[in-house]
């Protein structure tokens, strides 16, 4: 078996290669490239998973990084058991061709109770007052200690929210070296989050993005050199690439509009009570599954969001089968934006009366995903909050803003300019054509194998 080490660098496409990436810039002439033609959605769960499985969402399950639970009657978003993807992944497949196989998943998602050997996934302590404590989870368990104690807490804050930066993406980065120094894993499988940050807030724009890809551009020269030198095989691949957009579409408001929301009113707050709606949405970067209670529902709404700017596609459960989305987790509509635009989870009419997760970074409390929450109000207010906690007095976290117009990239439409389609650099990577999804499983086990 040839050792092998695939790099997950997100939101890197060849619109933001340049000037910017010396090293990748040489990486890429003395090896290969190639595009990747996006799953849909281009998103991080299901892309990911197509990868790992070298099916379709409509066959492994993972239509979204979220979707409405019908038995719980809940939207449930970044779950983190990988007895949800139904298809069986590549590590799996090559313990049987090997039993000798190893592998190490270090960050990619659905990384809890999945067969590997070796696993590290982010997992904050939420304590019995309130508190959230930064920390990760690991198999084995002690492996999380180790890695703390040699390189510090996970930094959490770092990983996701306004503070999210390089920090996050160097620590996983040191993580592979400590588990490939100590384990030598067959399949290291490691996820670096770094550029996704500032591109969904800025877009993909190298001359505003410098730094950050200065930064990634470093951190892949010292961690691509430290596998190279340890004979390990490095393949870089991205799951998607950004692209600009300019046009949020507030797909729960044009649902409430029509009648179709249930809301609830708690402390003078209004919150989304899917289970009492006739229909909502499931917003997930740019597609949306609107899940209905009737046909009649689902054939008003198809007529109602005719024609609605930045909406691409309107597709039921039959034109869903075109594009691989098919499952019964999907919704009974799902909506593609167009390259420029990006579907928003607000469903509140008056700023006033927003939920007040709305204005915290809460992935799993929020009915939709949120790019809000990598900005910041304030500062100094954010200052002053921690700080409170800190002395011990309950206070809320309330420092994201709800201008969805501050977004200018996003990602999860397949109908984008093939510049910022996902791609892969390696030895021997096919430079004809645009590379499916559903190769990629077989390409890294042709290399462990060949």
């Amino acid at each position: 078996m040839k050792r092998l080490a695939v790099l997950n660098v997100v939101g890197l496409s060849q619109a933001v290669l340049g000037k910017y990436t010396p090293f990748l810039n040489e990486y890429i002439k003395r090896k290969g490239i190639n595009k990747i033609d996006p799953v849909f959605p281009a998103v991080t769960t299901t892309t990911q998973s197509t990868y790992v499985t070298g099916t379709m969402p409509s066959e492994h399950g993972i239509v979204g990084n979220g979707w409405y639970d019908h038995r719980d009657s809940e939207i449930k978003f970044w779950k983190q058991s990988n007895k949800l993807v139904q298809k069986e992944s590549l590590w799996t497949e090559a313990k049987r061709r090997n039993p000798e196989f190893t592998v190490a998943q270090l960050f990619w998602w659905y990384n809890m109770y999945n067969g590997v050997d070796f696993s590290v996934t982010p997992r904050p302590n939420y304590l019995a007052d309130g508190r959230k404590i930064p920390d990760c989870y690991s198999h084995p368990a002690s492996l999380r200690d180790e890695l703390q104690e040699a390189l510090g807490q996970f930094p959490l804050f770092n990983f996701w929210g306004p503070g999210a930066d390089i920090v996050s993406t160097k620590w996983i980065a040191e993580a592979a070296k400590f588990v490939e120094t100590k384990h030598q894993p067959t399949l290291n499988l490691v996820y670096l989050p770094h550029l996704d940050y500032c591109q969904q807030k800025f877009g993909p724009h190298p001359e505003v993005i410098g730094q950050e890809l200065t930064e990634i551009d470093d951190l892949l020269k010292d961690l691509i050199g430290f596998f190279e030198e340890k004979g390990v095989e490095v393949l870089l691949l991205s799951e998607y690439g950004i692209s600009p957009v300019n046009n949020p579409i507030h797909i729960n408001r044009l649902l409430r509009n029509e009648g179709y929301l249930g809301i609830r009113v708690e402390r003078g707050l209004e919150l989304l009570d899917a289970g009492a709606s006739e229909a909502f949405a499931v917003s997930d970067h740019q597609i949306a599954h609107i899940y209905t209670r009737s046909e009649a529902t689902t054939a008003k709404i198809i007529e109602l969001l005719q024609g609605v700017k930045g909406i691409a596609h309107i597709l039921d459960k039959e034109q869903q089968k075109s594009f691989g989305i098919n499952h019964k987790r999907s919704g009974d509509i799902v909506l593609m934006a167009d390259q420029n635009s990006w579907f928003t989870y607000y469903f509140w009419l008056d700023d006033a009366v927003a939920p007040d997760y709305a204005r915290m970074v809460d992935i799993h409390k929020k009915p939709g995903y949120d790019p809000v929450e990598v900005f910041m109000t304030s500062k100094t207010r954010a200052i002053y909050k921690v700080l409170l906690k800190k002395l011990g007095f309950r206070s809320v976290l309330d420092v994201i803003p709800l201008d969805a117009s501050l977004v200018k990239g996003s990602h999860g439409s397949v109908e984008i300019e093939k510049d910022y389609f996902p791609i892969i650099i390696g030895n021997e990577i096919p430079g004809e054509g645009v590379l499916t999804p559903l190769s990629i499983k077989e390409l890294i086990l042709n290399k462990i194998f060949s």
